[in-house]
């Protein structure tokens, strides 16, 4: 059969999936991505060129949805190209966030379309209005409602749905909700692990290793979606109680969530304003690394004594089930969809995630019983095998599409 993924950034959430369905070589994979897109083997990448912005001048409430809609117009111009190639999935498997998926019926009406739910948004009760120091007034509401348009077209459409977690399900409308399936993406725990003797190197040279102790905070780019206001306003408390405490913090300085720092700055300028770190008693213990090479990134979660992970109600971070999956002692927000993979005490801990001092007190008390490490790191290991392995989540992604085209993978 003919399988055609659709996502702006490929591959995305379907790095596992795509070339899992095109091993067998019986069945043709075509993946259309925004530009270049990259190689996995058996798969034709069919990139589009990116479309014109949303006007400026378009209602705020309606930028979005005119940014989807021409992202959609792309797509369906590119699979008109490729049905006139003789390409005609029975499978369109595509993330909507961005409108591609917009008009796919409308190309290929007979295809079987399955959604990536990743996320459908709320005035209240997630991340809109969860800092209760910048609540969300009637405008914000209203906006976010708007937000849905393009997703809502898209469930409409979609055969079935495919949602990492049970929590992101549950926050799309419950008419859809039937028809959407809660699997992980899916970690390979097999690289993903412990190794007792793990190095990492700091940008000033120095090396760290599990006999050192090293407090680690991961995020792909540093800002309050994640928890990274709270967790700097925590580490003077930290770094007082544990004089031998090193912190390593990675991620890079734009915006992957939410809004902007004040004034052009990043949100590390913005919190070096009110926390200022790097000239103070600890900037010698304090370590940032910008983004990493993912293996790099691996030796890190290898050498943490503590990995600090904070969300607010959103989409879970795939580095969250990786920390655990290398054994880390976790100490997380007390948040969705946190709640639905650590059990305090069990396989790590629980903090507020608007309390730095609650934060550094868990740290450090978590820093101090080294002698429950063991215990926290196998538990952990364990939910993170247990539930989000490759083995386990893969075969559920095919076991879903044989039963959604008919066909045997």
């Amino acid at each position: 059969m003919d399988i055609l993924f659709i996502h702006q950034n490929m591959p995305a959430q379907f790095k596992n999936l795509a070339p899992a369905l095109a091993a067998s070589g019986k069945h043709r994979v075509v993946f259309v991505t925004r530009g270049k897109g990259t190689d996995i083997p058996g798969v034709r990448c069919v990139g589009y060129e990116a479309p014109r912005p949303a006007n400026p001048t378009t209602h705020h409430y309606v930028r979005l949805y005119e940014a989807s809609v021409r992202y959609g117009q792309q797509v369906a111009r590119t699979l008109l190209q490729l049905k006139r190639e003789g390409f005609v999935p029975t499978i369109v498997i595509g993330h909507p966030g961005w409108g591609e998926m917009m008009f796919v019926r409308d190309v290929f009406p007979r295809a079987v379309i399955l959604s990536y739910a990743e996320f459908y948004y709320h005035g209240a009760g997630a991340d809109v209005g969860f800092d209760p120091a910048q609540p969300a007034d009637l405008d914000a509401v209203c906006r976010t409602r708007a937000r849905n348009a393009h997703l809502l077209l898209s469930l409409d459409m979609a055969d079935a749905g495919i949602a990492p977690t049970e929590w992101q399900r549950s926050r799309h409308p419950e008419i859809f909700q039937p028809r959407i399936r809660t699997i992980f993406d899916g970690v390979e725990t097999n690289v993903v692990k412990p190794d007792p003797a793990a190095r990492f190197r700091l940008p000033d040279g120095r090396t760290l290793s599990r006999q050192d102790e090293v407090v680690t905070y991961v995020a792909r780019n540093l800002e309050p979606y994640r928890g990274y206001p709270s967790f700097i306003r925590a580490l003077p408390a930290i770094l007082r109680a544990r004089p031998a405490a090193q912190v390593v913090i990675t991620g890079g300085d734009q915006v992957s969530y939410g809004a902007p720092a004040p004034e052009g700055r990043s949100w590390r300028e913005q919190m070096e304003l009110e926390v200022p770190l790097s000239t103070g008693p600890f900037a010698d213990r304090i370590h940032f690394t910008g983004k990493l090479p993912y293996a790099n990134y691996l030796s890190l979660l290898r050498v943490s004594s503590v990995h600090t992970y904070l969300t607010v109600p959103f989409v879970l971070s795939w580095s969250f089930i990786e920390a655990m999956a290398t054994g880390c002692v976790m100490v997380a927000s007390d948040t969705a969809p946190v709640l639905e993979f650590l059990e305090p005490g069990i396989n790590g801990h629980l903090v507020p995630f608007h309390d730095p001092a609650a934060i550094a007190d868990r740290i450090i008390a978590a820093l101090a019983d080294r002698g429950d490490h063991l215990r926290l790191r196998k538990a952990a290991r364990a939910t993170a095998v247990g539930r989000c392995a490759l083995s386990v989540c893969l075969p559920r992604q095919m076991q879903l599409v044989e039963q959604l085209t008919g066909v045997t993978i």
